[in-house]
């Protein structure tokens, strides 16, 4: 009788099976093996070493794994400590970061930008609040590269715009008319650090932006 028709044998050990053979399942098998052999052809020596010999290994690889996760998952929460004490140095730094929407306080101007992957004949700014409703249609450059244009808080009418969440939109065609793709990014000032269960989030001026949404340290 060998290990195999062993676990072919029902067996009520009065757990749900776990789908994987432990060491502990291994070891429990191979007495109940040994319980069960036939006295007229005993298990040989050589067929009892090799399976010492398996169950030595599997020993070895189940404390090698587990020792492995307990690495990676300590690796883990030390990258997290470390980043989470690095993102607090960039409270009052000013950036540029890849996102279309920004807090406006109601006065004062708004610096905004985009990319263009390539130079275009005619590029225009649309600027919308929280509701998608137009406020302010602005001309920018056509430049292949960074653009940067200054909102000065006004919509269309020339009418001072209320205080809250914008965003907006780059439409940019090339001389046949086709349409360019457009980055776009914004200026702001850190002024905060949240902690999240999906990760560290800095506070620009109101808005939320994760980490790997900083393209730039542009002072402070």
């Amino acid at each position: 009788m060998d290990i195999t028709q062993i676990m072919t044998s029902p067996v009520n050990t009065n757990k749900a099976p776990s789908g994987t053979l432990g060491k502990q399942d291994f070891l429990n098998l191979l007495i109940m093996q040994m319980r069960n052999q036939d006295p007229m052809d005993p298990m040989k020596g050589t067929e009892f070493a090799a399976q010492l010999a398996q169950f030595s290994s599997l020993e070895q690889l189940t404390n090698l794994n587990d020792a492995t996760v307990q690495g990676i998952n300590a690796n883990v929460v030390l990258t997290q400590s470390i980043n989470n004490a690095l993102s607090t140095t960039f409270i009052g730094k000013d950036v540029r970061a890849s996102t279309d929407t920004f807090q406006y306080n109601g006065k004062g101007d708004v610096k905004i930008g985009y990319e263009l992957g390539s130079a275009g004949d005619k590029t225009v700014v649309k600027i919308y609040d929280e509701n998608d409703k137009l406020v302010k249609v602005i001309n920018g450059d056509s430049d292949m590269g960074e653009n940067t244009l200054t909102w000065d808080g006004t919509n269309d009418k020339g009418e001072n715009a209320a205080t809250g969440k914008y965003h907006f939109e780059v439409e940019a065609k090339d001389d046949a008319g086709k349409a360019i793709e457009a980055s776009k990014f914004i200026y702001g000032t850190v002024r905060g650090v949240r902690f999240k269960s999906d990760g560290t989030v800095f506070v620009i001026d109101g808005i939320e932006v994760a980490l790997s949404s900083i393209l730039e340290i542009t002072g402070g």
